[in-house]
């Protein structure tokens, strides 16, 4: 594609090119010679330059006028409102479409759509980065088998009175079908996370068997005792090894792309209304996302499948 300025230039040569033969060469048989172009082209200039002036001897678009199998304005502008506010990439936009829109398009095509508007490469931010060294993927074949939990702290909310509170979300997810459990509390502590795993064990609709966690000070000897006593067992991951609770880790990037970045500039003064909220988006991711580790089903989708083998 070229500039404005460049199809001024290549105009103005071609200009050159039609006053050469009829100024100096008096030929246009030598002045093809010349300029080591065909006579058909000259001629095709010089009509276009006697029809529309100057504007006539520039580059004109090759793109056909006709293109029956051009993917459809619409399908475009979900694949653009897709990308720009969620990042996601060609994968997940083509299971969004085919869940929510009914329409089939290969990662292929999407990525085509992508590179042609120049969208493919995703803000620095959000380019996936390599590891030395690549972790093999696993997946507890049992409902509850393994839940992993874990922290997201959020940022410090503003009451009614303008003072800033600390909020914790608390995230339970199941290693097998991905089924979350999500509460917000004001507080981080071994009480507070004792009273999260009575809520998840209400909330699983299967039977907890295991439950994961970090070395963090809310999930040390009262809650171990704690999870022991209820007759399930408790597994610490390797100190600084966040990978061994990839899962969590990776739902709380998640939360923050694609729920609290939605939440940004909203006013909410209190947890309670926050856990109103924070419902409404674990029943989407539960029972609407797609999600790209299990093959583009919903946990509820996974969990239906795992509970039937």
């Amino acid at each position: 594609m070229f500039s404005e300025r460049e199809l001024d230039r290549r105009a103005r040569h071609r200009l050159e090119i039609l006053t050469h033969a009829e100024e100096v060469s008096g030929s246009i048989a030598a002045t093809c010679r010349y300029f080591g172009i065909s006579r058909n082209v000259f001629y095709r200039w010089k009509r276009r330059y006697e029809e529309l002036g100057f504007d006539g001897l520039k580059d004109r678009s090759k793109r056909p006028h006709h293109s029956p199998n051009a993917t459809e304005a619409e399908l475009v502008e979900k694949i653009i409102h897709l990308r720009q506010n969620y990042h996601f990439g060609p994968q997940k936009i083509a299971m969004y479409l085919v869940r929510y829109h009914q329409v089939s398009i290969s990662c292929s095509g999407v990525w085509r759509i992508l590179k042609r508007l120049e969208m493919n490469r995703l803000p620095t931010s959000q380019r996936y980065k390599p590891h030395k060294e690549r972790f093999k993927r696993y997946e507890k074949q049992r409902p509850g088998h393994h839940v992993q939990v874990d922290v997201k702290f959020l940022a410090p909310i503003k009451d009614e009175r303008g003072k800033l509170r600390k909020h914790y979300q608390f995230t339970a997810i199941d290693d097998c079908t991905r089924l979350r459990v999500l509460r917000i509390y004001p507080r981080c502590d071994q009480k507070t996370a004792i009273a999260f795993i009575d809520y998840i064990e209400e909330r699983f609709p299967f039977k907890i068997e295991t439950i994961q966690t970090d070395n963090g000070a809310e999930f040390q000897s009262s809650f171990h005792w704690h999870v022991l006593d209820k007759g399930y067992s408790h597994k610490y991951i390797r100190p600084a090894t966040p990978r061994l609770n990839g899962k969590v880790e990776r739902s709380h990037r998640i939360d923050g792309e694609e729920f609290y970045k939605l939440l940004e500039g909203v006013l909410i003064d209190d947890s309670k209304q926050l856990n109103e909220k924070l419902q409404e988006w674990e029943n989407y991711y539960n029972f609407d996302r797609p999600h790209g580790g299990i093959g583009g089903r919903t946990p509820y989708e996974k969990l239906l499948e795992a509970t039937k083998a």
